[in-house]
Order: C-alpha cells, then sequence, then structure tokens
C-alpha cells in the first residue's frame, strides 16, 4: 500500500533533474526522462541513498538512475503494480511463470516485471551507458549467491539491491 500511495504523488524537483544533467549523458538523461515520475523519484532515491553511503563508483550510480527504464517498454498503473507485489508476497513461482513471453493480456504486469531489468540494459545500452552499468540493470533483480562479503561487481549490485528494495 505504502508503494502504492507513493507512486501516485511521488516526482522530482525541476532542480533534481537540473542536477542529473550534471551526472547523465544527454542520451541517457532522456532515457531517465522516459520514466513515469514516480519511477524517477524512487531511481533519484536508490541514487541520493548510494551517496550518502559513500558510493561513488559513476556505473554504479547510473544503473540506479535507470535501473527501472525497462518498465518504460509497457508502463504499468499504480494498481496493475499493487498486484505484482501482492502476488509475489503470496505466491513468488506463479508471479515469475506469469512473466514469461510478451506484454498482453492480463500477465501483462508480471511480464513487465519479470522482464524489465533485461528491457532496461538493452535500451541503457543503445544509449551508451558502460558495459559494467548495463550489467548491473540487468541484473538488479537476480539473486546474489549466499556466502561471504560480495566483492567487485556483485558488490555494486548489492548496494543497489539492498537500496532499492527498501525505496
Amino acid at each position: 500500500m505504502r508503494q502504492f500511495w507513493a507512486a501516485l504523488r511521488a516526482a522530482p524537483t525541476r532542480q533534481d533533474l537540473e542536477r542529473l544533467e550534471q551526472v547523465l549523458s544527454p542520451s541517457l538523461m532522456e532515457l531517465f526522462l522516459r520514466q513515469k515520475p514516480s519511477e524517477q523519484y524512487h531511481s533519484l532515491q536508490v541514487y541520493e541513498r548510494l551517496l550518502a553511503q559513500g558510493e561513488r563508483a559513476p556505473e554504479l550510480l547510473t544503473a540506479a538512475l535507470l535501473h527501472d527504464v525497462g518498465k518504460s517498454r509497457a508502463p504499468l498503473r499504480p494498481w496493475e503494480r499493487a498486484v505484482v507485489v501482492l502476488v509475489n508476497a503470496v505466491a513468488p513461482g506463479l508471479g515469475r511463470r506469469w512473466g514469461e513471453g510478451e506484454p498482453h493480456g492480463w500477465r501483462r504486469p508480471f511480464v513487465v516485471a519479470s522482464q524489465h531489468p533485461a528491457w532496461g540494459a538493452e535500451l541503457a545500452r543503445q544509449a551508451g551507458a558502460t558495459p559494467l552499468t548495463v550489467r548491473l540493470i540487468r541484473r538488479h533483480q537476480d539473486a546474489l549467491r549466499p556466502g561471504g562479503a560480495p566483492a567487485g561487481e556483485d558488490r555494486l549490485l548489492f548496494a543497489l539491491q539492498s537500496l532499492d528494495d527498501n525505496s
């Protein structure tokens, strides 16, 4: 319910967007702006929290801003997002199965939820994102292997996932 209500009113400020124009290339900024205002706001929150934690890797920060851009391929209404969250909470395997195929019909919200990382990675690649940024976007919903502290790319992915899940 918190995500539903937040999605209805969240949007970045003009100052936020002006600041991001200094961070993202014009083609990546254009990609960021394809997202719904609520998704822009969410991505900006993840970005800000990473900065607050001392993260400075440009690839990670760019991935934070663009990790959900694949949703722009088939935008969801807030109630569709809520249905996906509820089904995944009750029966995660079912949501994953329904997420296969093309984004049509009643399965559309599940397909978008499942496939937006791959779609977003491809959009970011086409817009000139670095290979590491593209991989982080593609993997942002992947489960990390258990055991030990993650290092390298997995450490960056863990940082992104930990804030994405809590925003």
